[in-house]
């Protein structure tokens, strides 16, 4: 799956842009899990039955809050990271 079909994935069946300060609030809370995730080091590619509380899952929760709020705010995020690819390029001499 691409980014752009996960953006549009997440748009179909969870888009409120009313909720756009929700969305935020829930990805700062998935990138406190991941924190934890990450202490506990509960590293890897997690089977079905340890993917609860992994470094993989709270990614995952991550990106698709990033995802949601990146739609309410009608950003393609394909197109931004080729733009912000270009810019390191030059500013990183990449």
């Amino acid at each position: 799956m691409t980014l752009s079909e996960l953006q549009s994935q997440i748009k179909a069946h969870d888009h409120k842009p009313e909720l756009a300060d929700k969305y935020f609030l829930k990805l700062i809370e998935e990138v406190g899990e991941l924190s934890e995730a990450v202490r506990k080091e509960r590293f890897g590619q997690p089977t079905l039955e340890n993917l609860k509380g992994s470094v993989a899952e709270e990614l995952h929760d991550v990106i698709y809050y990033a995802c949601a709020l990146a739609n309410v705010h009608n950003i393609d995020l394909t197109q931004t990271c080729q733009l912000k690819n270009t810019l390191n390029r030059a500013k990183y001499n990449r």
